[in-house]
């Protein structure tokens, strides 16, 4: 039996995943903030009270403050987010030079990749890490042929025989057979066309994809869906030096492809908002893959930098995503969105991602059994 982690491991481990992690996320807009001279004011990791910091002779207060969920770069001219854009009588009243140093100065192109370049950098760490693992390991190609078709199962009712070759699920084309276990774990108890090749003639069969409730060594529950098929022996391939960069990127875009059709679930209620977790989640999970060792570690985090970057792009006004949705409009109309339409957007995104935050957290300790141990109590 694995020893769940204590306390003080997890919160260490939280900390050592969440703020490397928002520290590359940032270091993505400072940097390109850099390249086009925008004066970089502030650079923190947390928000709130400042713990400790310094500042450089670039004239930027690097800090590290209590709340550690989060961190922003404080470019110069940035007041709020809905004048950031907008002349305001203290910018007009900046020297010219200093002036020209601002965000809010820079053409909207600049301003966009200044902005994106905080999610892509969060890609860039998964796309790193995925190289040095494919370099070290290879990457596994296992061929998607039907080597054994579990009794009773989603497999078996929808027709599949051994030695039939699997070239779709629901849409998506299979190159191997590790394609298929992605797309079917996230579609449990869904009905999926299947196209197969059997003795050199194409078939199109569908499946109801079965669904088993797993538990993992520390005791988190999740649904899977199981199709019930087997592949045969797996083969480590040696990827060259050359292909590395593409079999990371396309590592990293199947683990996006499949947050895509999770949040989709979620959003159609094919999947339960229960199975949403946040903060103290991640902090449980964290301590937990500490025990398991550096390299599963490491493989969490890549999958968290992947979840970072993929929220922020969401078009919800706060988020980096919010800003590239309203440069889009600004770039498209010719001209920045009216002040107060932006204000109000921003107002209604910080209650969005607030309630968001609140509802999470109530999930997360549901999890733990706080509510019902809570219920004991009373009752």
């Amino acid at each position: 039996m694995i020893e769940t982690p204590g306390i003080p491991l997890t919160i260490i481990a939280f900390l050592l995943v969440i703020g490397p992690l928002i520290f590359i996320h940032e270091l993505g807009h400072y940097f390109a903030g850099r390249i086009f001279g925008v004066k970089a004011e502030a650079f923190s990791i947390g928000f709130g009270r400042e713990l400790f910091g310094w500042t450089d002779r670039r004239g930027t207060r690097w800090r590290v403050a209590a709340l550690p969920l989060g961190g922003y770069v404080r470019f110069a001219g940035d007041m709020n987010p809905a004048s950031a854009h907008n002349p305001t009588a203290k910018w007009l009243a900046m020297p010219a030079e200093e002036r020209a140093r601002t965000f809010q100065a820079k053409p909207l192109w600049q301003r966009f990749i200044i902005v994106a370049a905080g999610p892509l950098t969060n890609f860039l760490f998964a796309i790193l890490v995925f190289m040095a693992v494919f370099a070290v390991n290879g990457q596994a190609r296992t061929p998607a042929l039907v080597a054994t078709v579990q009794a009773g199962s989603a497999a078996e009712a929808a027709g599949l025989r051994p030695g039939d070759r699997i070239t779709t699920v629901s849409g998506q084309r299979i190159e191997r057979f590790e394609d298929i276990p992605a797309i079917v774990a996230i579609r449990p108890g869904e009905r999926l066309g299947l196209e197969v090749v059997r003795d050199g003639r194409p078939l199109s069969l569908n499946a109801t994809i079965g669904v088993e409730v797993e538990r993992d060594r520390f005791g988190n529950e999740f649904r899977r869906g199981l199709l019930g098929i087997s592949p045969g022996q797996p083969v480590w391939v040696e990827v060259p030096f050359w292909r590395l960069p593409g079999a990371a990127i396309e590592q990293t875009g199947n683990i996006v492809r499949m947050m895509v059709d999770t949040l989709g679930q979620v959003i159609t209620g094919r999947r339960s908002v229960k199975e949403l977790g946040g903060p103290l989640k991640i902090a449980q999970i964290s301590g937990q893959q500490a025990t398991l060792g550096w390299f599963d570690f490491i493989l969490f985090m890549t999958m968290i930098s992947i979840n970072l970057g993929f929220i922020n792009l969401l078009p919800i006004p706060l988020l980096d995503g919010g800003h590239l949705l309203f440069y889009t409009v600004e770039g498209v109309v010719r001209r920045p969105l009216n002040p107060a339409i932006q204000e109000w957007a921003f107002r209604t995104g910080l209650a969005v991602l607030l309630a968001f935050m609140i509802f999470v957290t109530v999930n997360d300790l549901a999890s733990f059994g706080v509510w019902q141990r809570l219920a004991g109590l009373i009752g």
